[in-house]
């Protein structure tokens, strides 16, 4: 075999990050590829718990730290999130340009994935997407995914509803595969911390002896969305109805209006008694959130998290506004609107035991098996075909496609 492809896999964020370890891995010790770590975003601010640690602490080499956010590291309006997207090319340009991979790997739908994924195809370098074909009306997320669709030449989306919607999109079949969802895998492979060991790795003896809820409210992006604050101010004076219940709040991310969502955040656990209540993180990592998800009493906000991985474990989710409309919604989900009220009785029939066993009865549509191996495996198919490189062409399904069975992998 000749030189090995090298693939720079871009990460941004803490989620992100704990989607993409199993594939960082993967092509790191792949015999065909060569791992080009890129790190970028909110993991280098100060401000999201500068969470580049948790890719160091992997042990995988990191290729490159490319900062790109504000100085202060948070987005306050949407001007500063345009103005971050123009930084992020330039940025990414310039890398590229320096030390130009074979092709690039990003996951999802952010507006710094975004414009990396730009750099990338500007630059002539082939593009691959995971998580492609999701559908999220309440987030500026909808189309930076979409966009990212078009310029990408290889899609790993996560469920067969989301692959056959690329193909609708333009996409070949013969590029778009059903992996399953890197979460769901996640939660089937990670060895889970033990309720005990959750406690004392987080401080929080309070989850032994409380039922908890694991909360994560981000921004609504998309136009005509509520102000964070006050959205968020909603969600806590719901919470409020519910005195023994801990609350174990994840921080924001960078989007326009998560500074101000985490400082009311920083707020309650600073008041008098707040730390008998809740606890808050800007970053707990893949293996303790995970495991606190897995013993919570429901998880609450507006994560995608709450209807994508909690299927998997069967615990109750309560999703709040339109950021994740469109998505699939499994039996353990509850949706309402963002008013205190409607919250409120959504997180009350979440904690019956009668809704409890509803959701231990959830299917998930995600589960693709070896997803990380699977995705590997096609990049070191893809890099060697004849096919790498070439322009991408529309693919015309054509009507009534929709209806007809297709296999994806």
């Amino acid at each position: 075999m000749g030189e090995k492809a090298k693939i720079c896999l871009i990460t941004s964020t803490r989620a992100e990050w704990g989607l993409l370890a199993r594939v960082a891995r993967g092509i790191y010790e792949s015999a065909a590829l060569a791992l080009q770590l890129a790190v970028t975003g909110a993991h280098l601010s100060p401000a999201f718990g500068y969470t580049v640690a948790e890719v160091e602490a992997s042990g995988l080499p990191i290729a490159a730290r490319l900062p790109i956010l504000p100085a202060a590291g948070v987005a306050g309006a949407r001007q500063d999130t345009a103005h971050t997207v123009a930084r992020t090319i330039d940025v990414f340009t310039d890398y590229f340009a320096a030390h130009r991979p074979d092709a690039v790997l990003v996951l999802g739908d952010r507006y710094e994935i975004f414009a990396a994924g730009a750099a990338a195809c500007l630059a002539g370098i082939p593009l691959a997407h995971i998580s492609g074909g999701d559908v999220t009306l309440g987030a500026a997320d909808e189309w930076f995914r979409h966009c990212l669709t078009k310029m990408a030449s290889l899609h790993f989306p996560s469920c067969e509803t989301y692959a056959r919607r690329l193909v609708r999109m333009g996409e070949a079949p013969d590029t778009v595969e059903n992996v399953g969802g890197l979460g769901d895998e996640n939660l089937r492979k990670l060895s889970l911390l033990t309720k005990e060991q959750l406690a004392a790795s987080l401080g929080l003896p309070q989850i032994l002896t409380m039922p908890y809820a694991l909360v994560t409210y981000h921004p609504e992006t998309a136009p005509g969305a509520p102000p964070p604050a006050a959205a968020f101010g909603a969600l806590t004076a719901a919470l409020a109805a519910f005195p023994r219940l801990f609350v174990i709040y994840t921080k924001a991310n960078a989007d326009a209006g998560g500074a101000a969502v985490n400082e009311q955040i920083d707020a309650l656990c600073a008041a008098p008694g707040g730390a008998e209540r809740c606890a808050a993180f800007a970053s707990m990592g893949a293996l303790r959130y995970l495991s606190a998800m897995k013993y919570c009493a429901a998880v609450i906000g507006n994560s995608s998290s709450g209807v994508v991985e909690t299927p998997t474990l069967g615990v109750p989710a309560v999703n709040i506004g339109s950021r994740q409309a469109g998505r699939i919604l499994c039996d353990n989900v509850l949706c309402c609107t963002g008013g205190e009220e409607d919250i409120r009785a959504a997180v009350e029939q979440a904690l019956t035991p009668e809704f409890r066993a509803r959701a231990a009865r959830a299917v998930s549509p995600y589960n693709g098996g070896d997803t990380a191996a699977r995705i590997v495996a096609r990049l070191e198919a893809w890099v060697q075909s004849p096919a790498f490189g070439r322009p991408k062409g529309f693919y015309d399904a054509g009507p009534g496609w929709c209806e007809q069975e297709a296999d994806h992998g």
